[in-house]
Formats: structure tokens, C-alpha cells, sequence
């Protein structure tokens, strides 16, 4: 019931799970929902060794050896059927998985039957001075050898024996270290799991309260009614509108530069024809004064007729050239102009401007009643949602799975100090077991640092001394303590190597690479009538595809209970809360808005009139081929200033006297008419030439501007009073469909925010780590695996050590009796004997009993 009620925390987010097909293809304005609020669990489900971790290396390639097969599923989900042995060749199969352990355990049996066995024997032959129980040492050659071979062998097999015992002692402490270190851990786990209780309400309600989010935006969409939808509709009107409109006034500023071209050349022509008048009296009057100086005698000398005839031939070039008295006037177009300027067109096109710049405030009056109806509905909405989030039971089973997690803390807590206890005597026994063995190694260190240091090589075995023969006791001491303890140790090692390596291969490796998972998601395995047990658990279906192994990985990766354990089957809230009927309802009522924009008028009939008026003004009746004919033409036939520097040139050329200083004269005459008269008057023939050219430009064609431009308005028109509510219609969607999307977006948020945020189940993927891969496997197995392989290693190196200590104490020891040889025969031994061989010596009987 308890994990019932903590499955059904999040479901009322069930709605914003469902399927939701997006309605429309148009992307809304993104929303901010900001972060789901969630805290950081302290629970670190990994377990670093330390340094030790080296030795669990070293037990795991070791149990690798002794058993390389992969994990039997087929045979582990027989078993849990028990189903095991009904085909033929199960127990071969299982035999043969477990063929190493078998063959080990059996070698270990062995062990422990025959060493104690091998031990009286040997006990018993040595009371009858056999096996090395007789008191007396024949002398070799090679005898030094020997012993220093045997005292090798036996100190190898010593530190040999002694890594092991180190090895079992350090995974012996390491235990209970992570045993006493196990409560903060546990703690940890109990602190998530009230942090995963206690937040997800807080989760829940922030998903629920970021519906206002939702709903703000589209109410501010909503109040900007005219800016959105409005500047919408006008944008798509513009098109067509504001062309119409820019042409319209385009035309009025023409309007305006006719007036003004047309007065330019009313003036200029005027003032061209009065200056060109008093030009030609002036060149006539230059000219005639010119042609008196040249008729002077001083002419008639023979230096200066020649000059003086070239100047007389020349002066028919002293006149004008333009003649501007015949040019028609403007007047009459000018006062047509002038009339329809009476009417200011621009002022007309600019309130259509206006009318159509309203068009935002249009839509926000006619709009009014509607956008009242969707503000209601979405308030609804949210008054829906408190109302029923208040009806579910969360408080409820939020105090029901707190109570449920303190009773079991409290469990947890109390049973701690025993499972404290329990394992002070674990470590204890464990302790003595390795005491055992270094009690064996202290014999056998004494036994090597007494031998070696006491024994004298020129002493004979009858005379050797204290020290060296109490070094050879404490050798025969160890071995005494190992045929005592060995077995003791050897059955530990069997039970612990049994049990601990079958756990690290049947749960330990499974686990970690979820092949336990698999053969738990077996179908029917753990009841014969389920498909999935787990689907079956939690929602009485065990139809419904949920397994353990893809919780504990959806788990494992933090993501939502929700998703993880398929909320969804279990209590579908969709039935009571479904976002999407109200959509339907803020769509259709959008759909619904009517927008008239018929009281837009672009341009009256006065302004097309005006317009009209224009066109008939008379401009393109204008001779603009007579007065560009004049105006292409210079003021004079000749540039007065190159005539003026020719006559002064020539003047030049004459005799010194009167005819030179009166021809450089006319010359200056000359330049001063053309200074005062010729430049303004061809400024005015500038003037007049870009008035003309503008009037010719505008005058082109200018009935059909003035009817494209009639006609381009009057399509503006037409479209806004009869086929804007297309238009209308196609931004209204576009409107609608930002609004129903936001609320798509929120929808996809929750769903993304409940599948990887809210109610992050990591906690549990973490009791799960805890219980097994750190409790069971990386603290139990690993330390009582690396026990039993460092005391079943001293265990197995103590039968080399017995038989060299065993070896080794023949020549430390004090004998009773000795072999003696002649001096020729004794060679170099080093000591020679009075008694012959086999003759009991008094004098050197030894005072240690036999062992």
C-alpha cells in the first residue's frame, strides 16, 4: 500500500503527459517557465576502496580463473520456477558452472581431513624415533647447503604466509571500518528519499503555478489586440495600400513642382526676352563704334590694313543668337495649376494615411465582447486546475509515505548498535584466526633468527648451543601449531570462499552488468500468472511492458518517477483535466472575431477630381520643342570674351599709337556687355531649360499616371471594403495560433519537465546501489573474498613451511648422538670424536627431551 501511495504523487500531472498532436503548424513565441525547483541529493552511490581495492582486483581475476563462465540465466530462472532438473542435462549444466568452486571446495575438504590426520601420524612416528624423532644427525658434505635451503625455503614461505595473513587482517578491518561508516551512508539514503517526498509537492506546484505564466502571455497578447492582430491585418493591407497611397502623394508633390516649373518659366522667358533686347542694342552699338575706329586712316597704313580687315570681317559675329521673342507663354497652364492647387491633395492623401493607420484601434473596438469571452475561459482554466489539484490526496500520501520512512529510519536506527555488535564478534573471530597464524610465524621467525644467529658451523650436533637449539624448538613448535590450526583455518576459508564467491558471480558481476535485471524481467518467472511481475505490482496489469531493469536505468539517469514507472496506467488524469478542450475553446471563439474596416477611406472623390483636374491642366500642350530649340542655343553667334581676347591680340600685333589704345578699348566694352548682360541671361536659360525639361517629363503621358494612380487607389479601396475579411480571416488564424500555442508550450514543458525533473527518482536507483552494489558486494563480498584469499593463501604455504621447519631443525638442535670419523677420514669436517658411532656420550647428552 505504502508504495501504492508513493506511485500516486505525481499523477495528477497525468493530463500533461498524454498525447498531444500540435493543431497548427505556425512556431508560437517562445515561453520562459524558468527551472523546476530541485535540490541536490547527497547520496554519492559509488564506493572508491582506497588502496585495498588493489587486493579486490586480484580476488576478482582469481575468482575469473576458478570460474570464467558467464552468468547461467536459463539455469537461475529454472530455479526460481523450480523447475530445475525436469530436462535432461540441467544438473550437468549447473555442475559445470560451478565446476570450479566444487573442485577447489574439494581440494580444500581434502585438506582439512588430511592434514590433522597427516599431523598424528606424524606425531605418532616421531614418538617412536622415525620421521626425524631420533636425536642423532649423520654428517653430509653438502650439509651446509642443505640448511641453507631449507632456511631459505622455510623464510620465503614465511612471508609468503605472512602477506597472506596481512591481506586477511586488512579486508577483516576494512569491514568493520565500512561497517561503522555504513550509518552516515544509510542516513544519506534516508535524508534523499525525504528530500525526493518533500519536493515534489513543491515540483508539482510550481508546474501547476507556471500555467499563469501561460495565461498572462495570452492575456497580454490578448490586450495588445490592436498592435498584434491589428498591425497584422494592416501589414498584409499595406501591400496593396500603401502604394496607392505613396502614389497618390507622389503625385501631389508633382503637382506642387509643375506650379513651380511653370512660374520658372513664365519669369524666365520674360526676363530673356528684355535682356536679349538691350544685348542686341548693345553689340549693335559696340559694333558701330568698332567699324568707326577701323575706318580711321591710321587703318590705311600698310603694317595695319591687313589687321584692320580681318577685324572688319569679324564683326558681323557681334550679335545675338537666341531670339526668345517668339516663344508661346505658360499662362494659361499656370492658372489651371493654380486652380487645382486650390484644393490641398496632400492633406487629402494624409488623412487616408491616417484612417488606415487606425486600423489597430479599429480591430480593438470590434473586438471587445469577444476577447471578454476568451480572458473568462482562460481564467477557468486556471480555477480548474487549483480546484482539482485541492481535491487530490497528496497531502495525504505525502504523510502516510513520511510516516511509512521514519518508522522504517527508526527500524534502521535502532537495529543499527546490533549489527555493530554482530560485527565486533565477526571481526573478532576473524582476528583470532589470523592470530593463530601469526602465532605459527612468530615460532617460525624465532625459530630462523635463534637458528641462524646460534649456530656455529665448527660446532659438532652434540655440542651446539643454547641458542641454535632453541631455535630449532621454536621451528618444531610452529609445525606442532600448524597441524593444530590448519584445519580451523581451512574450514573458514572453504565455508567464506563458497559463499562469498558464489555471491560476487550469481548477484555482484549480474548486477553491474544488469543481467540480474534480465532474468528478474523473465516472464512468469516470479508468478507463474504474470507477464511482468513489477506491472503486475503496481497496477494489477501485468500486461503492461514495465521492467526492472529500464526503472532502475530511468532511475539511474535522475530521470521522473512518472516516466519511469509508467504513471500513466496507473490513474490517467487526462479524463478530468484535458488543457486541449479549452484550447478548442479560445480557438473557436477567435475564430469568431469580426473585424469591418469599411470606414477606412484611402481618397474622396474630391481628391480623385483634383487629380483629373491635373491631368487637363493643358502642360503637355506646351511647345517644349521651340524652347528647348532657343535654349540649346548660345546668347551670341560668337563668345564675347574669345572675340574680346582676339581684338586685343591683334591690337597688339599694330603700331604703337591711337588705332591700338582704341581697339584694346572695344575690347574692354566688349568684355563688360558680356559680363553684365550674356551671364545672367544664361542663368535664366539654365532656369529655363530644367523647367521646361521637368514640364516635359511630367507631361508625358500624363492622363494615364493620373488614371494608374485613380485606379491603384480605387483597388486599395475595393480590397479593404470587400476583401479584407479574407485577409481578416488569415491573420485572425495566425493569431489564434500564437495564443493555442502557448499553451502547447506548456503542455510540452510539463511533459519534458515531469519525464526528467520533477520527482527525480535517482534516490531509489540509489537505495538499490547502496543495498547491493555497495553494502553487499563492495563491502561484504570484496572483504570477505580478500579474507578468505589471503587466509586460505597463509593456509595452503603452511605445508611447504611445515615440511622445511621439520627439515630445517635437524640442524639446529642439540643431538645426543653423532657420527664420529678417523682424523684421515674425517678430513676437514672440523671436529673429531673419541666414541664410535652408535656409543650413548654422557658427556654431551642432551638435555631436551625428544619431541
Amino acid at each position: 500500500m505504502a508504495v501504492e501511495l508513493c506511485l500516486l504523487l505525481l499523477l495528477f500531472c497525468g493530463s500533461t503527459v498524454s498525447e498531444v498532436q500540435p493543431l497548427y503548424k505556425l512556431p508560437p513565441g517562445t515561453l520562459d517557465f524558468g527551472f523546476v525547483p530541485s535540490k541536490t541529493y547527497d547520496t554519492g552511490a559509488y564506493h572508491e576502496p582506497g588502496p585495498i581495492g588493489i587486493l579486490f582486483k586480484t580476488v576478482h581475476a582469481f575468482l575469473y580463473l576458478v570460474q570464467p563462465n558467464s552468468f547461467p540465466q536459463d539455469l537461475i530462472r529454472k530455479l526460481a520456477q523450480q523447475k530445475l532438473g525436469n530436462t535432461q542435462g540441467d544438473y550437468q549444466k549447473a555442475i559445470y558452472y560451478e565446476i570450479g568452486f566444487i573442485i577447489s571446495a574439494a581440494l580444500g575438504l581434502l585438506f582439512i581431513f588430511l592434514l590433522p590426520l597427516v599431523g598424528l601420524c606424524f606425531c605418532m612416528c616421531r614418538c617412536c624415533d622415525n620421521c626425524g624423532g631420533e636425536m642423532h644427525q649423520r654428517q653430509k658434505k653438502n650439509a651446509d647447503c642443505q640448511r641453507s635451503c631449507f632456511a631459505t625455503f622455510l623464510f620465503v614461505a614465511s612471508l609468503i604466509i605472512s602477506v597472506g595473513v596481512l591481506c586477511a587482517y586488512a579486508a577483516n578491518q576494512h569491514l568493520t571500518n565500512q561497517v561503522k561508516g555504513a550509518k552516515k551512508l544509510v542516513n544519506s539514503n534516508f535524508k534523499d528519499l525525504k528530500i525526493f517526498l518533500n519536493d515534489t509537492p513543491a515540483q508539482i506546484d510550481y508546474l501547476v503555478s507556471q500555467y499563469n505564466t501561460t495565461k498572462d502571455k495570452a492575456l497580454s497578447d490578448l490586450n495588445n489586440v490592436g498592435p498584434l492582430l491589428g498591425s497584422r491585418v494592416q501589414e498584409q493591407l499595406s501591400k496593396e495600400v500603401r502604394p496607392a497611397l505613396d502614389a497618390a502623394l507622389t503625385m501631389a508633390g508633382a503637382i506642387r513642382e509643375t506650379k513651380e516649373a511653370l512660374e520658372n518659366v513664365s519669369v524666365s522667358v520674360e526676363v530673356l526676352q528684355e535682356g536679349t533686347e538691350r544685348l542686341d542694342a548693345n553689340l549693335t552699338e559696340a559694333k558701330m563704334h568698332l567699324s568707326n575706329t577701323l575706318n580711321d586712316s591710321a587703318c590705311s597704313v600698310a603694317q595695319a590694313a591687313s589687321t584692320c580687315n580681318i577685324i572688319r570681317n569679324s564683326l558681323n559675329q557681334l550679335s545675338i543668337n537666341a531670339n526668345f521673342s517668339g516663344l508661346p507663354g505658360v499662362g494659361s497652364q499656370l492658372a489651371k495649376v493654380n486652380d487645382v492647387l486650390k484644393i490641398d491633395l496632400s492633406s487629402l492623401v494624409q488623412k487616408g494615411y491616417a484612417a488606415f493607420n487606425d486600423t489597430p484601434d479599429l480591430v480593438v473596438n470590434q473586438t471587445k465582447n469577444i476577447l471578454s469571452d476568451i480572458k473568462n475561459v482562460l481564467e477557468s482554466i486556471g480555477s480548474n486546475i487549483t480546484t482539482f489539484t485541492k481535491a487530490l490526496p497528496v497531502q495525504k500520501i505525502l504523510a502516510d509515505l513520511t510516516v511509512y520512512l521514519t518508522q522504517s529510519e527508526a527500524y534502521v536506527q535502532d537495529y543499527f548498535p546490533l549489527v555493530e555488535q554482530y560485527d565486533f564478534y565477526r571481526w573478532l573471530g576473524c582476528l583470532i584466526l589470523c592470530c593463530m597464524v601469526v602465532l605459527i610465524l612468530v615460532f617460525y621467525y624465532l625459530g630462523l633468527l635463534c637458528g641462524t644467529c646460534g649456530y656455529d658451523k665448527h660446532a659438532s650436533p652434540t655440542t651446539r648451543g643454547c641458542i641454535s637449539n632453541t631455535g630449532g624448538n621454536f621451528l618444531m613448535a610452529g609445525v606442532g601449531f600448524s597441524f593444530l590450526f590448519s584445519w580451523v583455518l581451512m574450514i573458514v576459508v572453504v565455508l567464506t570462499f563458497v559463499t562469498g564467491g558464489n555471491v560476487e558471480k550469481l548477484v555482484c558481476e549480474p548486477f553491474e552488468d544488469k543481467s540480474l535485471f534480465q532474468v528478474l524481467d523473465t516472464p512468469y518467472l516470479l508468478n507463474q500468472h504474470w507477464k511482468n511481475y513489477l506491472a503486475g505490482i503496481l497496477f494489477k496489469n501485468p500486461n503492461i511492458d514495465l521492467t526492472f531493469e529500464k526503472v532502475y536505468s530511468d532511475c539511474k539517469e535522475n530521470k521522473g518517477i512518472y516516466t519511469s514507472l509508467h504513471l500513466e496506467h496507473l490513474f490517467n488524469i487526462n479524463e478530468f483535466l484535458n488543457i486541449s478542450m479549452y484550447t478548442e475553446d479560445v480557438a473557436l471563439k477567435i475564430e469568431h472575431i469580426q473585424i469591418n474596416l469599411s470606414k477606412i477611406i484611402l481618397l474622396d472623390e474630391i481628391g480623385k477630381e483634383n487629380l483629373l483636374n491635373f491631368s487637363s491642366s493643358g502642360i503637355e500642350g506646351i511647345n517644349f520643342a521651340a524652347y528647348l530649340t532657343e535654349i540649346n542655343k548660345s546668347v551670341t553667334k560668337v563668345d564675347l570674351l574669345t572675340f574680346a581676347n582676339d581684338l586685343e591680340a591683334r591690337a597688339d600685333q599694330l603700331p604703337k599709337g591711337a588705332l591700338e589704345n582704341a581697339l584694346k578699348g572695344h575690347a574692354n566694352n566688349i568684355r563688360v556687355i558680356h559680363n553684365q548682360q550674356v551671364v545672367p541671361l544664361e542663368q535664366a536659360m539654365s532656369t529655363l531649360n530644367q523647367s521646361i525639361r521637368l514640364l516635359k517629363r511630367t507631361s508625358s503621358e500624363l492622363m494615364a499616371k493620373v488614371k494608374n494612380v485613380i485606379s491603384a487607389v480605387n483597388a486599395a479601396q475595393h480590397l479593404i471594403n470587400n476583401n479584407a475579411s479574407l485577409v481578416i480571416v488569415q491573420e485572425t488564424k495566425k493569431y489564434m495560433d500564437t495564443i493555442v500555442g502557448y499553451f502547447e508550450q506548456y503542455i510540452e514543458w510539463v511533459k519534458e519537465s515531469i519525464a526528467m525533473e520533477v520527482a527525480a527518482c535517482k534516490p531509489i536507483a540509489n537505495v538499490i546501489d547502496t543495498a547491493v552494489d555497495i553494502f553487499l558486494c563492495s563491502y561484504i563480498t570484496d572483504s570477505v573474498n580478500t579474507f578468505w584469499f589471503g587466509l586460505g593463501g597463509s593456509s595452503v604455504f603452511l605445508i611447504p613451511a611445515i615440511i622445511f621447519a621439520v627439515k630445517l631443525s635437524k640442524y639446529y638442535r642439540r643431538m645426543d648422538t653423532e657420527d664420529v670419523y678417523d682424523d684421515t677420514e674425517n678430513g676437514n669436517n672440523g671436529y673429531h670424536k673419541e666414541h664410535l658411532y652408535g656409543i650413548h656420550n654422557p658427556v654431551f647428552t642432551s638435555s631436551v627431551e625428544q619431541w
